[in-house]
């Protein structure tokens, strides 16, 4: 039997990650993610694990590297803010292809910002965010019971390319209350082999984790072997949500929160008469291009729906390219945009094309 418990986003996110097998957790307080951390102070102590408050975000991320070096599954969490602090390490993992999750429960911004829901992170996280060629997978929960399923996900990813791993949320996602549930004990977490680890251990070919090569021949095939690990990435790791598209001549794009919100909005549209459909991202990288592409065939209109100026509109727009037309409407600063605002937006689209 499955268990279920009712939990915030955050503490889900914390309890997969133990269930996947996380024994370390390094990090630093910021709202709204607080309670991954809280979860995370006396869980970790009931498995064995490590639980520590760094003094920065700089600081835990170079942690979290330590922990991936050596071989154990490892997270961190944060939201905006903390996230750029941490993106230098973030790049050094990345480029010594080491295994870890983080977590960004996205907050109002730029700059300080307020600590309301916001998907104005986007681009940090999808399109490096750190210096130099790599890329983090990326996957966007909508529901708690996502939060806990992608976050076991996440670990095992993170595994099977050796690379750094995110899950983007929002406060919405980290802070509601929603049934979730878990695999049972014999299903648990079986910790894979990892013949690459730092671990000291005697008897073996000597390991080594390093990010600095001097000579461009060596950094150049370093770099063309992430990028055909990626490459892989992009074609087995797609994930989407169609929901109602099937007849659809209107479809909404949008992800986390607002896709959830966007749901209801085509419930009413439909008992309207309104052929809507929405297609969810739930990885943002690798993004589904191919699925936005292949609706072109039929869907005159896409409306982007996103809480930031927006930035999942490039990819798209690049998805599409220009084979339907594109609309977008975007909240900031942590507001929220309502169901009858997208309901008003679908039949302002309905009525231009008429």
């Amino acid at each position: 039997m499955t268990e279920k418990r009712f939990m915030a986003g955050n503490e889900a996110i914390a309890e997969a990650a133990v269930q996947a097998g996380c024994r370390y957790y390094f990090g630093y307080p910021i709202t709204p993610q607080n309670e991954i951390g809280e979860y995370m102070a006396w869980r970790l102590p009931e498995v064995g694990g490590v639980f520590l408050q760094a003094e920065s975000e700089i600081a835990a991320i170079y942690m979290v590297f330590g922990a991936a070096g050596a071989g154990a599954r490892v997270m961190t969490s944060s939201s905006g803010p903390g996230i750029s602090l941490m993106q230098e390490g973030i790049s050094y993992i990345a480029a010594a292809e080491l295994p870890c999750v983080l977590v960004n429960m996205m907050r109002g911004g730029p700059g300080l910002g307020g600590i309301h829901p916001s998907q104005s992170d986007y681009f940090q996280a999808t399109k490096g965010g750190g210096h130099g060629d790599y890329h983090m997978l990326v996957l966007a929960p909508s529901t708690g019971q996502e939060a806990a399923s992608l976050t076991m996900l996440a670990f095992d990813l993170a595994d099977k390319y050796r690379n750094p791993v995110m899950i983007l949320g929002d406060g919405n996602i980290g802070q509601m209350m929603e049934p979730v549930e878990f695999k049972p004990p014999e299903e648990a977490f079986v910790a894979p082999k990892k013949d690459w680890t730092i671990t000291g251990t005697p008897g073996r070919k000597r390991n080594l984790i390093k990010t600095l090569y001097l000579d461009p021949v060596i950094l150049e095939k370093r770099n063309l072997a992430i990028a055909s690990k990626l490459r892989e990435a992009v074609k087995n790791e797609v994930h989407f949500e169609s929901f109602m598209t099937d007849d659809a001549d209107i479809v909404i794009a949008a992800y986390g929160t607002v896709a959830r919100i966007a749901k209801t909005a085509i419930k009413i549209l439909r008992e309207k008469g309104f052929k809507v459909g929405l297609l969810r991202p739930i990885s943002l990288y690798p993004f589904p291009y191919q699925p936005f592409s292949q609706m072109t065939e039929r869907v005159k209109s896409f409306l982007v729906i996103e809480m930031s100026m927006g930035q999942m509109i490039e990819d798209v727009r690049l998805a599409i390219c220009g084979k339907s037309k594109i609309h977008f409407y975007g909240r900031v600063g942590g507001m929220v945009p309502s169901y009858e605002e997208i309901v008003g937006e679908v039949e302002k689209i309905a009525k231009e094309a008429r």
